[in-house]
C-alpha cells in the first residue's frame, strides 16, 4: 500500500523548495560566500546570474513603480494566444482527419515526419519577411511549434480506440458523425490535454523568439535590450515574468481539462474500484 500526499502537504513542499532554491541564488551571488574555485572574484557571480533582490526591484519597478511592462506583456500574450488557440485547433482538426484516413496517413506520413524534424526556429526570419515585423510573424511561428504537438497527441489518441468499442458502436448503429462525436472525440480528449500543457510553454517560446529577431514590443524585446547592456538582472526579471504567466495558462488549462473530463474516474477511483 503507498502513501500519497495530501495536496496541502504538496504545496508547502514545493514553497519550501522554492525558498530553498531562491536563498540558494542569493548566497552563491554575494561577495565572499561564493567558493573562491568557481570564479576569479566574488563579483562574477552576480555578473553571470544577477541577485534575486534586484531581479524583484526590477519587476516591483515593471508591474508597479513605472508600469511600463503592461504594454509588452500584453503584446506577448495576445501573441502566445493566437499561436496557441490557432496551433491547438489546426492539430486537433488535421490529426483527426488523417488518422480516419488511412490512405491520406500513408501518402503523407514521410512528408509530416520530414516537416516535423525540421528546426522549425529557422523559419522565424522566412516569416519575418512573409507577415512583417509584427505580431503575424510571431504568430506564425508559435503555430508551427504547437500544431506538431497537438497533432501528433490527436492523431495518436484516435489510433488507440479499442476495436471492440468500435464494432459495439457500429452494431448499434452509430453512423460516422456519430463514431466521431461518442468515440474518437471522447478517446483522443485525454491525448488533446496532455499535449496542450507543453504547447503552452512553446507558444510562449515562438512569441518570445520572433520578438528577438525583430520586434519594437513584447517581453522578448525588453529581454533583448537588457541583454545588449549586459543588464543581467532584468534578463532574469523577464524569465521569471515569462514563466509565472506560462505557470497561469497552463493552471488555466488545466481547469478547464478537469470540467471537461468529468466523466473520467480518478486514479484514486480506479484503484477502489
Amino acid at each position: 500500500m503507498t502513501l500519497k500526499p495530501h495536496p496541502n502537504n504538496v504545496r508547502w513542499w514545493q514553497a519550501a523548495l522554492l525558498v530553498a532554491l531562491v536563498t540558494f541564488w542569493h548566497l552563491m551571488t554575494q561577495p565572499g560566500l561564493v567558493p573562491p574555485f568557481m570564479f576569479e572574484n566574488d563579483r562574477q557571480a552576480a555578473f553571470f546570474f544577477g541577485e534575486p533582490a534586484k531581479v524583484a526591484v526590477r519587476i516591483w519597478t515593471w508591474f508597479v513603480a513605472d508600469a511600463d511592462i503592461y504594454r509588452h506583456l500584453g503584446i506577448t500574450l495576445v501573441e502566445t494566444l493566437l499561436a496557441f488557440a490557432a496551433g491547438s485547433v489546426l492539430g486537433l482538426a488535421a490529426g483527426l482527419w488523417l488518422a480516419l484516413q488511412p490512405t491520406a496517413s500513408a501518402i503523407l506520413e514521410p512528408y509530416i515526419k520530414a516537416a516535423n524534424s525540421m528546426p522549425r526556429i529557422i523559419l522565424a526570419p522566412i516569416f519575418s519577411v512573409w507577415f512583417g515585423l509584427g505580431i503575424g510573424s510571431k504568430v506564425a511561428l508559435g503555430i508551427t511549434l504547437v500544431f506538431f504537438i497537438v497533432f501528433f497527441n490527436v492523431y495518436q489518441g484516435v489510433k488507440e480506440v479499442s476495436p471492440v468499442v468500435l464494432a459495439n458502436a457500429r452494431m448499434l448503429g452509430a453512423n460516422g458523425r456519430q463514431l466521431l462525436r461518442h468515440v474518437y472525440l471522447p478517446s483522443a480528449t485525454s491525448w488533446v490535454f496532455s499535449s496542450l500543457h507543453t504547447s503552452v510553454g512553446l507558444a510562449f517560446v515562438g512569441a518570445v523568439v520572433g520578438e528577438y529577431l525583430g520586434s519594437s514590443q513584447g517581453v522578448g524585446y525588453l529581454i533583448l535590450q537588457a541583454e545588449g547592456t549586459f543588464d543581467i538582472n532584468t534578463v532574469m526579471a523577464g524569465i521569471v515574468v515569462l514563466t509565472a504567466f506560462a505557470l497561469v495558462l497552463d493552471a488555466l488549462v488545466g481547469r478547464i481539462e478537469k470540467r471537461l473530463m468529468k466523466w473520467q474516474p480518478r486514479t484514486g477511483e480506479t484503484e477502489r474500484l
